[in-house]
């Protein structure tokens, strides 16, 4: 690792000693302020022109946006008479006034275009005042530095959301080296970044790829078992295929009872006891023991509402179909609990179905081939019990069920374990790619002979 030759202290605790011959500047005397369209998420259109808004410098497109590549939508070209400030240049700063998290980027995008686009709802403009002492690239790094985010850091107000006004970016301060020296770095970086991206991109795909080999575990030991060699029939289902020939295959309603959940106004929820919502089985394989929903139920609605062991939710309602019927099971009797009616409860009749069995069967999903078969969606797709009742469901011997539970847990663990260790090398890899940012923006690695 190489370094400068001298350093001197920068007067910012957050930075440290910075080369001797780079100079510190206040945010305020680089750059010029405005604002953004003062138009709404609903006033974009699918013509027009392009509009960075608050939603583009949170998502993916990270520190610098194109719109020749980034697909955006678009604000009406009569705005342009009214709010010249709000029509971006090439090398042109975007923060989102409000944050979520200020530990990582994605408060902040620079335009890397010389196409027309719009600043967006929602956003504070930062433009340079002398372009001839500043790559726009290098800034774009040293604004995604922990230092420039600890000086960020420092100053918002907030608890869950964050507010970054123009004020708290004028207090900021930047480390400035000479003009080829940024140019050198930004260039370093492009290269080094996008090497650590594709590794971490590689190992997102990897993940993909073990979240398929999960699912297919799953459905075939709970719709074929586990014996290759086993006799099969014809389950008479098209959806299914061909089952074990020793296998039942019977209709959801004599399996178990149904029934709808808790809807009560907005008033009613925020204090009294558990309450599982849509959320909670949406997310989650096997609902989780805690809870933070509550809600104020009487002791008539949490016995008939109850959530025990076992209980297979599903969800009921939704824009999409891709939402409707996905189950999570429930491996612990959660006490004094009540659903949401956005959900429809199934109760399995004891030694019909294993609860170690169920968690898989039905988070498998094969049964939403079902809905989607028989559900006429409009706008809004509605899974009614009654539906849901006529649900085929395979039912292999109990012991079987075991079985099958029993061996899904080994290779879903083991698998698991390769997830796991997967998203550790993409944390190592992040935090790297965020340190060496942070080393060379701030002169602490030296890039350049």
């Amino acid at each position: 690792m190489k370094t400068y030759d001298s350093y001197k202290d920068s007067g910012i605790d957050w930075i440290g000693e910075i080369p001797s011959t780079w100079k510190v500047s206040r945010f305020n005397h680089n750059f010029l302020f405005s604002r953004g369209l003062p138009i709404t998420k609903q006033d974009l259109k699918d013509n027009g022109i392009p509009c960075v808004s608050y939603g583009e410098i949170h998502s993916k497109f990270g520190r610098i946006i194109d719109p020749d590549k980034h697909q955006l939508k678009f604000a009406d070209e009569g705005f342009l008479e009214s709010n010249p400030n709000s029509l971006l240049s090439r090398g042109d700063f975007l923060f989102a006034d409000t944050s979520e998290d200020l530990e990582g980027s994605g408060n902040f995008t620079c335009l890397d275009s010389d196409s027309p686009t719009f600043a967006g709802y929602h956003t504070v403009i930062a433009r340079l005042l002398n372009r001839q002492e500043f790559d726009y690239k290098y800034l774009s790094y040293f604004f995604d530095s922990i230092e420039f985010r600890n000086q960020i850091r420092s100053s918002v107000t907030g608890i869950k959301v964050f507010s970054i006004t123009q004020g708290i970016l004028k207090s900021t301060s930047i480390v400035v080296p000479k003009l080829q020296e940024q140019s050198s770095i930004s260039s370093y970086l492009d290269r080094k970044t996008a090497e650590i991206d594709e590794l971490i991109n590689d190992k997102k795909r990897l993940i993909e790829l073990y979240e398929e080999e999960k699912t297919s575990v799953v459905n075939q030991a709970v719709t074929k078992g586990l014996d290759p060699n086993a006799p099969m029939k014809d389950s008479g289902i098209e959806w299914l295929g061909k089952i074990p020939k020793h296998w039942e295959v019977k209709r959801l309603r004599y399996l178990g009872s149904t029934l709808n959940g808790l809807s009560k106004s907005a008033d009613f929820f925020g204090r009294g006891y558990p309450f599982i919502s849509y959320s909670d089985v949406y997310k989650n394989e096997f609902l989780p023991s805690n809870f933070s929903g509550l809600v104020e139920s009487t002791e008539v609605e949490r016995d008939n509402l109850s959530v025990k062991e076992g209980d297979v939710f599903f969800t009921r309602t939704s824009e999409t179909i891709e939402e409707i019927g996905i189950a999570s099971t429930c491996t612990k009797t959660i006490p004094n609990a009540v659903f949401a009616g956005f959900l429809i409860r199934f109760r399995p009749i004891s030694n019909r179905l294993t609860t170690n069995f169920s968690k898989y069967y039905f988070r498998a999903q094969i049964h939403r081939r079902y809905f989607v078969k028989e559900m006429n969606l409009v706008t809004r797709a509605s899974l009614s019990q009654e539906l849901l009742k006529k649900l085929p469901i395979l039912l292999p011997p109990i012991s079987e069920q075991f079985e099958i539970a029993k061996h899904l847990e080994f290779e879903i663990r083991a698998i698991n374990g390769k997830i796991l260790k997967t998203k550790k090398l993409i944390d190592l890899l992040t935090e790297y790619r965020t340190a060496l940012i942070s080393e060379v923006v701030t002169g602490k690695t030296k890039v350049i002979d």
